[in-house]
């Protein structure tokens, strides 16, 4: 049976961060994934997580300035030290709420002749991650992000995440393959997670186009609901769309999901 949860950076934003935990849990879901939890105290989350009985699955570590229009972290030359020091805040963070994955966001290279320093810096900051998190029983995820909502993203196909493994080789290593920017790339996402689900330690997925919930573009999500259900993938799949109508508006899919 696939196990859902919901991001809580993107639904149920009609509440303040600390009160959309509630929120999910009286929407039926079990657990929760963030994008960057840091605006709450560790501590705080653990005890609302105990109280409401939730697990939290997924959360990353910072980016700084990706998500304003600039490089990123994890990749950047650079910020070499920045990110290291990110990587204390996450494994505070993850020592109390031992969630299944964490996710390091590559970042972008804005100048395509420094590429590959980008791709070399990007690969020590992931083995830096996998020596933080290895111990603490915690797989390290990577994404790709597609290149017309991101431009000079510096990881944005399946092919380059494959790539990435072969590269490190670790088995605390998987990729985090989201279906939205997968179909905004024109991937094949249904053949990948078939043939690679194994490799996969989490989904995310929303409709494409518009990145909005399952029903609002024309991504045939009950066939790959299926799909997904008899690969080799076992971890959750987190809903991390922009709800059109609100987040409860937004649950159909979840509520009919067969």
């Amino acid at each position: 049976m696939l196990k859902f949860c919901p991001n809580l950076s993107l639904l149920f934003t009609e509440l303040a961060l600390a009160e959309r935990f509630k929120a999910a849990k009286q929407a039926g879901f079990n657990a929760v994934e963030i994008q960057f939890p840091y605006a709450l105290p560790a501590r705080q989350i653990l005890q609302t997580l105990a109280e409401l009985q939730l697990k939290l699955v997924l959360f990353n570590v910072d980016a700084d300035d990706l998500l304003q229009g600039g490089e990123g972290l994890a990749c950047v030359p650079k910020k070499k030290d920045q990110f290291k020091y990110a990587l204390e805040q996450t494994v505070a963070y993850a020592e109390l709420l031992k969630p299944d994955v964490i996710n390091v966001l590559p970042g972008r290279c804005l100048d395509e002749k420094k590429i590959g320093l980008y791709h070399d810096t990007f690969l020590r900051n992931l083995e830096y991650a996998l020596e933080a998190f290895t111990p603490l029983g915690i797989k390290t995820v990577f994404e790709a992000i597609n290149t017309v909502d991101m431009p000079n993203f510096l990881i944005h196909s399946g092919a380059q995440m494959l790539e990435v493994l072969r590269d490190l080789n670790h088995r605390d290593l998987l990729m985090q393959y989201d279906i939205y920017h997968a179909a905004r790339m024109a991937e094949n996402y249904a053949d990948f997670i078939a043939e690679h689900g194994a490799k996969i330690g989490h989904i995310q997925f929303a409709d494409n186009p518009g990145r909005g919930e399952p029903g609002t573009g024309e991504i045939d999500f009950p066939q790959l609901f299926k799909l997904i259900e008899t690969s080799a993938y076992q971890g959750w799949l987190g809903a991390e769309y922009k709800p059109t109508n609100g987040t409860l508006n937004s649950l159909n899919w979840y509520q009919h999901r067969g």
